[in-house]
């Protein structure tokens, strides 16, 4: 598939940010996290009996982009070092493009590795810039939105709240989500020499894959992980939970059916921490607001929820209160990343990481001219990570893995995987 960027501008707020406002503090949680873009791209088909014309599609994208950083004004700034943004107004780069054939032919068979086209930039291509836009135009009306956002600025939550917002402003909605920022009150900016925040980017090649469970393999998998034992709270696990326990199986007898003793195997949880504080903090916190849950699973035994679902839960609930003071007022959290990720680097470390945006509204984001057909994400420069998206109709998962080509080829052949996906 062809696609050829035809022009390029700067989208500034649609008001000056108060001069009160100079600088948007880094916090600690901003500080670490690895120099990347987080993309997201939104496919929207031509709404039949809809007359928006191309000029006026690009119009209503830019200039509600433009009023939605006045509310989000750190992402129309430049990032500097790893300390703070400069909310300088000078913008958001906006890419115009045009795709050489019908939206319908690319999404009934889409290749993975077509979708950084409809990007800005590639996700480990990092810069000063918080976020970036660009609208690709297909021959049939069609269009597709790629956003993606620096991960210093923010996490997943956050992106897709800026996204609930943008979308609100350009449909005419009066109930727009405004930002808060206070990262850096709540999480203070460290000093942070001897820390690599490229830790677990790499420079191998990675396949990207698009595995799809429907409603009816999800709940046989749920099945398999779940427990008869009356003392627990959830004897079933939830989607996510199982999934993650399915996947990481399947990919360590299929890539690593030999244990090293010398290693630990584990699996890697994203845990939002606004719940977890004392008080809870309301989703419009802006910024990253994320920790990441380390548990070592059992591969000797047959028990799947004992083994490897029990784990993880116990991985994630220590992931409290405590743990987020912790945090915030010491620097032991600080040294135990370091440590990890030295331990990492070293070989020691044999780990495998999971993201969910289920039950995210991806699926709302409506401009005005109706909700996409499909959203998903796009290339990461990272090795054994699986990010969760829910499928349109809400009551299936797509499972995007990111693997080295050796270990995908590896998986791909596996049998009890094949009989689950689609």
């Amino acid at each position: 598939m062809e696609v050829e960027v035809i022009s390029k501008e700067t989208i500034k707020p649609s008001s000056r940010t108060p001069n009160n406002l100079p600088h948007q503090q880094l916090s600690f949680l901003d500080q670490i996290q690895p120099p990347v873009y987080m993309p997201l791209v939104l496919f929207y088909p031509k709404v039949k009996g809809a007359n928006f014309s191309k000029v006026q599609l690009c119009d209503k994208i830019k200039k509600s982009l433009s009023e939605a950083l006045t509310l989000f004004y750190p992402l129309a700034g430049r990032v500097k070092g790893n300390l703070y943004i400069d909310c300088n107004d000078e913008g958001v780069h906006y890419m115009e493009a045009e795709a050489k054939c019908k939206l319908s032919e690319f999404l009934e068979n889409p290749n993975p590795a077509e979708l950084n086209k409809f990007l800005p930039y590639e996700s480990d291509h990092p810069n000063e810039l918080p976020i970036a836009v660009q609208g690709t135009f297909f021959d049939c009306g069609g269009l597709v939105i790629g956003v993606v956002m620096s991960h210093k600025v923010s996490d997943a939550l956050s992106f897709v709240m800026f996204l609930k917002s943008w979308t609100a402003i350009a449909r005419g909605d009066s109930n727009i989500v405004s930002p808060q920022f206070h990262s850096a009150k709540l999480f203070p900016p460290k000093a942070l020499s001897g820390f690599d925040p490229t830790t677990g980017m790499v420079k191998e090649k990675i396949v990207i894959k698009r595995f799809v469970f429907e409603a009816s393999a999800i709940a046989s998998i749920r099945e398999k992980y779940s427990t008869e034992d009356k003392n627990i709270e959830y004897p079933r696990p939830s989607r996510v939970e199982a999934l993650s326990a399915f996947i990481w199986s399947r990919f360590m007898a299929a890539t690593q059916p030999k244990e090293d003793p010398d290693k630990n195997y584990a699996i890697v949880h994203a845990v939002n921490l606004r719940t977890r504080m004392d008080p809870p903090i309301p989703d419009d916190y802006f910024g990253n607001f994320s920790r990441i849950a380390f548990s070592v699973p059992s591969r000797d035994t047959e028990d799947g929820f004992y083994g490897i679902i029990k784990p993880m839960r116990d991985a994630i609930k220590k992931v409290d209160v405590e743990f987020v003071k912790n945090l915030q007022q010491d620097d032991a959290h600080l040294k135990y990343i370091k440590e990890s990720a030295a331990r990492t680097k070293k070989g020691e470390v044999f780990s495998f990481a999971f993201t969910s945006l289920c039950r995210f509204p991806l699926y709302e984001a409506d401009f005005g001219w109706g909700k996409p057909a499909w959203v998903t994400t796009a290339n990461l420069t990272f090795k054994n990570l699986v990010s969760f998206f829910d499928t349109k109709s809400g009551d299936g998962i797509e499972a995007w893995i990111y693997l080295k080509e050796e270990d995908m080829a590896k998986l791909e052949t596996d049998e009890e995987l094949f009989v689950y996906r689609r």
